[in-house]
């Protein structure tokens, strides 16, 4: 085997990797928002998520791309465990898809699909349209990559080194642990059974090896996920280890019919494949697939069981103070279908922390609880870790991949974040006012409290419909959200100027005053951020409904 035909095999597989990944990459970003919105939708019970996680993993090319996306839904709380297992079971039959394409030969074809994919990505000004033209671009060279992969082998079996070390494999452990490594290195299963399906088409590896080569890839397949899942919450992982175990129990189960009926298998698979060799591994690794989500779907319930007791909950005895994000990693992005998904929802999580935390400051300034009032100033350095570790994520994600639907967002999710942080100052505002009052001994009137009272319950009111109207893209509060923060405008103008009467009256002292007034006004601002986080979700805004803009 000469050089030429070493850096062909190399060349091929480097075609074959990138056509795979601008595939891949090209469909998520055309679009990735709306497959978001399809996989939420039909996943509500096991079956139909089992089949339409067949049809988008066949779509993506990817069952990893597919997995990583399910594991980023459950860790981001849009999808539980229970919907995860059959989406994940479907991906392993939509990835036998590729073998299936790769077995057709479509190799003559690839320049006219690489030709079409520059000429629609040169040419198109609009940006979903050039992505369509990427993804037709990477079928080409995919199949472009393969076309060399194959010429390139008509020189290993002219090599008595090759064909003996290839002959070697004749242990069926042996043939497992290839296809594990391999997969787990290059990370596609795809892509090893593509090349097991070309070398046994130029007789490298006899068929039967290549079931077991098959199974070790179930198993590879596993780590991209797996992976991913170590920057997330306990569910993440679960949903990752659900991915592992099915595969590993399936290949077990397939491991030791095999070694049983090995010989009836390989005939029957040739059989119904007319002896085509290619064909007979595209459609092994089908079937095989195919029986594994039969014989292990009605015990889905039962993976999940042992999923929980494997990774089960955990509990910080230290006693430490620690601050963490729930729903999305503080390094890595699970994947850039579910990022901004994720980000909502870690915000969601960060806006409710803001309103109960005001909730119980204006508590403790009435009430003067010391416990109280040290309970606000931790919960905001929470809230300030949450702003700053969301926004260095915001910055990371911005400099990913994204869905084209997404991309338009991200400005926005970086102002909701920065509202959300100036309502935590605001509460934190209103602890130290608390201090105050309790070590100078200041008193409110019954009046006062009454009138802080009244303007807090709309305060939360607009707070928790912006949040509402934020986390779930709903449009439901929108004219309450309007007319509350015109209200509140004129009631802090009116509570001002009958605060001025009280004092003027000597009713009201003037410590008191200046607290009652930096309340008032206080509590005016974080309607006015509340607004603005509704706002966020409208891509034009009313004329008389911009954003406002506050110099704090």
């Amino acid at each position: 085997m000469d050089v030429g035909s070493i850096l062909s095999l190399i060349g091929g597989l480097g075609l074959f990797l990138y056509g795979m990944d601008v595939m891949s990459d090209s469909i998520e970003k055309a679009a990735g928002a709306k497959m978001r919105g399809f996989l939420n939708f039909f996943t509500k019970n096991r079956f139909m998520g089992l089949l339409f996680g067949m049809i988008f993993c066949a779509v993506v090319q990817s069952s990893s791309a597919t997995t990583v996306m399910v594991v980023s839904f459950v860790n981001a709380g849009l999808m539980s465990l229970y919907q995860a297992v059959g989406v994940i079971m479907g991906a392993n039959i939509g990835t036998t898809i590729t073998s299936q394409l790769v077995a057709f030969n479509l190799s003559q074809a690839a320049p006219v699909f690489v030709m079409l994919g520059v000429l629609i990505s040169m040419f198109s000004k609009k940006e979903k349209i050039n992505r369509v033209g990427d993804c037709i671009l990477g079928f080409g060279i995919l199949f472009m990559g393969l076309s060399l992969m194959s010429g390139s082998m008509d020189g290993l079996k002219e090599s008595p080194h090759i064909i003996n070390l290839l002959g070697s494999l004749r242990n069926p452990i042996l043939g497992i642990l290839v296809g594990f490594l391999v997969t787990a290195v290059i990370q596609s299963s795809s892509v090893t059974v593509s090349i097991v399906l070309l070398m046994a088409q130029q007789g490298l590896l006899p068929l039967w090896i290549c079931f077991y080569i098959i199974l070790g890839c179930n198993i590879g397949s596993c780590v991209t996920a797996l992976i991913a899942s170590l920057n997330g919450n306990k569910e993440a992982k679960r949903a990752a280890m659900i991915h592992f175990l099915f595969n590993v129990v399936g290949t077990i189960a397939m491991a030791l019919f095999l070694m049983v009926g090995i010989n009836w298998f390989e005939a029957f698979i040739l059989h119904i494949s007319g002896n085509n060799i290619g064909r007979s591994v595209a459609n092994a690794h089908s079937i095989m697939k195919i029986t594994e989500v039969l014989l292990l779907f009605p015990f889905s319930g039962w993976i999940v069981k042992v999923v929980c007791m494997l990774v089960p909950d955990k509990t910080d005895e230290s006693g430490k103070e620690k601050f963490k994000l729930e729903y999305i990693g503080p390094t890595n992005v699970f994947s850039p279908s579910t990022a901004v998904v994720e980000v909502t929802k870690e915000l969601e999580r960060m806006g409710n922390m803001a309103i109960t935390n005001l909730t119980r400051a204006m508590n403790a300034l009435i009430t003067l609880d010391e416990e109280e009032i040290q309970k606000v100033y931790k919960e905001e350095k929470n809230i300030d870790y949450m702003n700053h570790a969301i926004t260095d994520y915001l910055i990371n994600i911005n400099q990913s991949t994204l869905p084209i639907d997404d991309i338009k967002s991200i400005g926005g999710l970086f102002h909701v974040v920065n509202d959300i942080e100036r309502i935590g100052d605001h509460a934190e505002n209103v602890a130290e006012a608390a201090v105050e009052r309790k070590e100078k001994n200041i008193q409110f009137s019954q009046e006062a409290q009454r009138e802080l009272a009244d303007m807090m319950d709309k305060v939360i009111r607009i707070m928790t419909y912006s949040m509402d109207m934020f986390s779930h893209n709903s449009r439901a509060h929108l004219q309450e959200i309007l007319e509350l923060e015109d209200n509140i405008d004129r009631l802090e103008r009116h509570l001002q100027e009958t605060h001025i009467e009280r004092l003027t009256r000597n009713e009201c002292t003037p410590d008191a005053s200046m607290i009652y007034s930096d309340l008032i006004s206080g509590l005016e601002r974080v309607a006015d951020h509340a607004t603005n986080i509704a706002f966020s979700i409208l891509d034009e805004e009313p004329e008389e409904d911009k954003r406002i803009v506050l110099e704090l």
